[in-house]
């Protein structure tokens, strides 16, 4: 084996490790000179070794390439980038700041780190994240694949992966909280709430440091890298770790039938705005990493965060590409949420672009054909794609959908109409694309916002614990809290309460589409009324798993739902079928308070559909009741061919376990009316007795 250096070749780009050493690639366009360096320890100030490459033996059109030898997984390493640092031109370049790669596929963190250190003058090293060699052959996947479930039978569960488990009476061992392999310890909770598919908040490496003086980026969304699992996340606090216990986390939760959808930031990274840091891109490229201002010494900020990245320029187009490949191929992920998706629609001066360049890259990649792409099809810059986001793949989180049910719910007039319209799939938005029903992601909360808890107990936010004097996070909230701001120990408001919640997930979870919900909300998770709890990494935020058994009638109440939603016919002949499949073959008419007589108006608050699907052997019909009195709904005869009389399934006024029966085996329904009590939904089934 020699140990001459060579000129390396400039494919692939990051550090790629073969038998003999690796090889090491970046861009950088307008850099005069660059410097590989390498370290003994992530806390070290000077490196161990310094490897000039040479303009005309290390560069290859733009590309800046060298082979090392004798050089093995684990081996920690940075650059030094020179070049003009004339801001109204576009270029930062700073020899002092140690730049991670871009592609390094996982990063260390030293013990002091300063995210400062890399906007002050002087070297930062010492204080600086440091990019690792990192070996990917020889993990066992043990015939592991992404799993491919149809969107039909997705229902997405959406948490943060360290808050799940990191509450003392998680049950999880001290090492593990917080972790990977703290999640792997509570599948079995996931396996029998019964949803399919996990939506973890970002997981790739993040700046925690991101965030107001004395506060904590909790939710992580200010990447530093788009290859690395965060390491923090990592049991053993290892960079190298964190790849495979990231890996034994995928592999369980494929062996317990639960998909992986990482919710992934392209539209921005941790470095801010022109006064802040320079981790990575701004000191390879600033020009073509991110959208700049027309005097170039500032950045297009349409994500709210200080910069924005410049998603369809082709280098940036290949970098986001490159890291999707990487976690479908190598970290076998199942599909991404795309934070602020918007974004990648615009071009290199922020103009929205009809036909996108990276979109199409993304969809139109073989090896990421089956994997499921969510858009949040808008972002802070006023660009609102909902119902019209570029592609054919793409669902799309429906934050009309979301607003519209909290509204009617909370018993706003004019509603009905719309509330119609989502519980079918919001044809106003995507009628037009004649996709698949489940183009609509539902949901009434996620992370940005509310738990349902609080969306029921607060009319205004809480936001004072973030220190910015309650300023942060949305006011228009569509909650309501029932009679008491907070908690309360008022019986009459906490009934209402447990009654508006499962209305609320009723709707999410009969629309027709595919529903999502918000970890913790089956057991009432509370923030306190905080709606932006991006900062607050303590028991505020964690999942608190002593309301597992306070809440044990609502969480029995959602996996019925859930069960039903997946499988209503599990225990008879037509097990497969989905309740959104039955949904979508079923012929539906609309009532009000009366037979065929539904009231579309603006003083409404009620709606009852029935919706029958002989092929299918069953019969739904649903009252719902935004009214703040009982109200009396006629119900539909028995027709022929089907063994009567209705039975209830969901009653949302009463007390567990009487709220929710198992399919078809719910009580009797007697008479030709039904007393739908004040605020409250209600769902009967009938049995077919023969096939059509």
């Amino acid at each position: 084996m020699t140990n001459t250096i060579d000129a390396g070749s400039s494919f692939p780009l990051g550090a790629t490790l073969n038998d003999e050493g690796v090889n090491f690639s970046l861009y950088s366009k307008t850099a005069s000179a660059i410097e590989l360096l390498f370290f003994d320890s992530v806390d070290d100030a000077r490196p161990s070794r310094v490897i000039p490459l040479d303009r005309q033996r290390h560069r290859t059109y733009h590309y800046w390439h060298v082979f090392v030898p004798q050089v093995s997984s684990g081996q920690l390493y940075g650059y030094r980038v020179h070049g003009p640092f004339d801001p109204s031109r576009g270029f930062r370049f700073d020899p002092q700041r140690l730049l991670l790669d871009p592609y390094g596929r996982a990063v260390a963190v030293p013990g002091n780190y300063d995210r400062h250190a890399a906007s002050r003058p002087g070297d930062n090293t010492a204080q600086a994240m440091k990019s690792v060699v990192t070996a990917l052959s020889g993990y066992d996947w043990e015939g592991d694949r992404p799993l491919r479930h149809p969107y039909a039978r997705t229902v997405i569960y959406e948490m943060h992966l360290a808050g799940f488990t990191r509450h003392p009476n998680s049950g999880v061992p001290s090492c593990k909280r917080g972790t990977y392999a703290g999640l792997i310890e509570k599948i079995p909770y996931l396996q029998d709430l019964g949803i399919t598919a996990v939506e973890l908040l970002p997981v790739f490496q993040f700046d925690p440091q991101d965030c107001p003086p004395g506060r904590v980026n909790y939710w992580g969304y200010c990447p530093v890298s788009f290859f690395a699992p965060h390491v923090a996340y990592s049991s053993r606090q290892d960079p190298l770790a964190a790849v495979d216990e990231f890996r034994d986390m995928v592999k369980a939760l494929h062996r317990a039938g639960i998909e992986v959808i990482l919710d992934v930031v392209y539209n921005h990274t941790a470095e801010g705005n022109h006064e802040g840091p320079t981790f990575c891109f701004r000191g390879l490229e600033n020009s073509a990493y991110y959208i700049l201002e027309p005097d170039r010494a500032n950045y297009c900020n349409y994500t709210g965060t200080g910069n924005t990245l410049n998603a369809n320029h082709p280098v940036v187009r290949r970098l986001i590409v490159d890291s999707l490949r990487y976690w479908v191929v190598e970290m076998h992920v199942d599909g991404f949420r795309f934070d602020l998706a918007s974004i990648l629609s615009r071009d290199e001066s922020g103009r929205p672009l009809a036909n996108p360049p990276v979109l199409w890259d993304i969809e139109s990649d073989p090896t990421l054909a089956g994997t499921k792409f969510i858009a949040e099809a808008w972002d802070a810059g006023g660009l609102y794609q909902v119902g019209s986001f570029v592609g054919d793949a793409w669902r799309e989180w429906n934050g009309k959908f979301r607003d519209d049910v909290r509204r009617f719910v909370r018993g706003d007039e004019g509603m009905v109409s719309a509330l119609a319209t989502r519980l079918l799939a919001s044809p106003d938005l995507y009628a037009h694309k004649e996709r698949e029903p489940e183009q609509s992601i539902n949901f009434v909360t996620c992370h940005d916002g509310f738990t349902l808890n609080d969306l029921v107990s607060y009319n205004e936010k809480h936001n004072e614990a973030n220190g910015e004097q309650n300023c942060d996070g949305a006011n228009d909230n569509y909650s309501w809290n029932c009679g008491a701001e907070g908690p309360t120990t008022d019986r009459e408001v906490e009934r209402l309460r447990e009654r508006q919640i499962k209305n609320l997930l009723v709707l999410n979870m009969l629309a027709i589409g595919t529903p999502m919900l918000l970890a913790g909300d089956e057991v009432r998770r509370t923030q306190q009324g905080n709606n932006n709890a991006y900062c607050q990494d303590n028991e505020l935020s964690w999942f608190d798993w002593s309301l597992v058994d306070k809440h044990a009638g609502l969480r029995r109440f959602v996996k019925l739902l859930v069960a039903c939603r997946l499988d209503p016919n599990r225990d008879t002949a037509d097990h497969g079928t989905t309740l959104a499949e039955f949904l979508g073959h079923a012929r539906l008419h609309w009532h009000g308070v009366k037979r065929d007589d539904p009231d579309w108006g603006p003083q409404s608050h009620s709606l009852a559909a029935t919706a029958r699907a002989p092929r299918l052997g069953v019969s739904l019909h649903w009252m719902i009741n935004s009214y703040w009195e009982p109200l009396s709904f006629d119900l539909p005869p028995v027709p022929e061919g089907c063994q009567g009389p209705w039975r209830q399934w969901v009653d949302t006024a009463r007390e567990s376990p009487e709220d929710i029966c198992e399919w078809r085996c719910g009580p009797p329904v007697a008479g030709a009316h039904y007393n739908v009590q004040a605020r409250s939904s209600v769902i009967l089934i009938l049995q077919e007795t023969q096939r059509r």
